[in-house]
């Protein structure tokens, strides 16, 4: 599907705003998670409602999230479920704006963010999500780069993100990230992200398996550079662990599996035939198959081989699962 700019949001203005729910699934961070809430107390449009998801092994996130009762209007909902997905989903069953604005408790938004994502649901009723940059940051230093094609899933098979260095004027998409991402309270009616993906932490690739099963109903997705936090990717407390020097098999083959289960269900016959000999025999960094797997070995990755068996084996069983996921 072709890319092309899509108009700008809509001016502001009191008349006909829209109510923003923002969701802050949070875990043992307590120090990003009072930044993120100040950078949610700055916000030029403020929001309808505030709900910070907190584990219940996690007493210390719970005690800051409750200092900004008043300053927000704050709702602190208590989960017993590890991950990132029973997160989400409790925070939007406890929803109550007309949009639902997602992001980390590591990042935090700039002070107009609520208001670009409003403006952009009164300029068309068809669109379902809208998301923006993640200005990311690395021990204070902000990744540099620029990047045009952002949220792209390409036919064979490839996702391409580049969400945190998207530069250009706002255009449609296939994917949103999951650090920056609001929905329709509408188009999400009866949708969560699928509790069948594997992983007890970031459950990596849920935003891939939401987005599609949106675009699938019909809804419109908006990538705008514009509508932006700063992110500062912080450690995580399961084995899918960030960068290479922390490769685990499991956390690899989980990842494959939840990739393999949401572009199987998307694609159609012919598409998943091309992506299943693309995926075994090409992949990518990430996700190798045996192209990518002899590259990384011929650089040096001394993870190439254990990497690619448990690609292999996310794919394998994602090809064998995927038709138990949601519609």
């Amino acid at each position: 599907m072709a890319r092309t700019a899509v108009p700008a949001p809509a001016a502001p203005g009191a008349a006909g705003r829209l109510g923003v729910t923002v969701i802050v699934p949070t875990y043992c961070r307590p120090d990003q998670l009072a930044d993120c809430l100040d950078g949610l107390v700055r916000q030029t449009l403020a929001p309808a409602q505030v709900i910070v998801t907190v584990r219940d092994t996690d007493p210390e996130s719970a005690e800051i999230a409750h200092r900004y009762d008043g300053a927000l209007p704050m709702q602190i909902v208590q989960i017993e479920v590890p991950g990132q997905v029973a997160a989400i989903n409790r925070g939007m069953d406890h929803a109550r704006g007309d949009i639902v604005a997602i992001t980390d408790d590591d990042a935090v938004p700039h002070p107009d963010w609520v208001e670009r994502i409003e403006g952009w649901y009164r300029t068309d009723p068809r669109i379902g999500g809208v998301g923006g940059r993640d200005h990311v940051y690395h021990d204070g230093v902000p990744e540099t780069g620029e990047r045009r094609v952002v949220g792209r899933l390409q036919w064979f098979g490839r996702v391409i993100g580049n969400h945190h260095l998207g530069v250009g004027p706002a255009q449609d998409v296939d994917v949103l990230k999951g650090a920056n991402w609001s929905f329709r309270r509408a188009a999400i009616t009866g949708q969560r992200l699928n509790t069948r993906l594997r992983g007890s932490g970031a459950q990596v690739r849920n935003e891939v398996d939401f987005c599609l099963r949106l675009s699938r109903r019909g809804w419109r997705l908006v990538y705008d550079p514009m509508v932006a936090v700063d992110h500062f990717p912080a450690v995580r407390f399961d084995i899918d662990q960030r960068g290479s020097d922390h490769f685990h098999p499991l956390a690899q083959e989980n990842a494959t599996y939840n990739d393999t289960v949401a572009l199987m269900a998307h694609f159609n016959p012919a598409n998943r035939m091309v992506f299943a000999a693309w995926a075994f025999l090409v992949g990518t960094c990430e996700f190798p198959g045996a192209v990518q797997w002899a590259r990384l070995a011929l650089g040096g990755d001394p993870h190439a081989g254990a990497k690619l068996r448990a690609t292999l084996r996310g794919r394998l069983a994602g090809m064998r699962d995927w038709r138990e996921s949601p519609a």
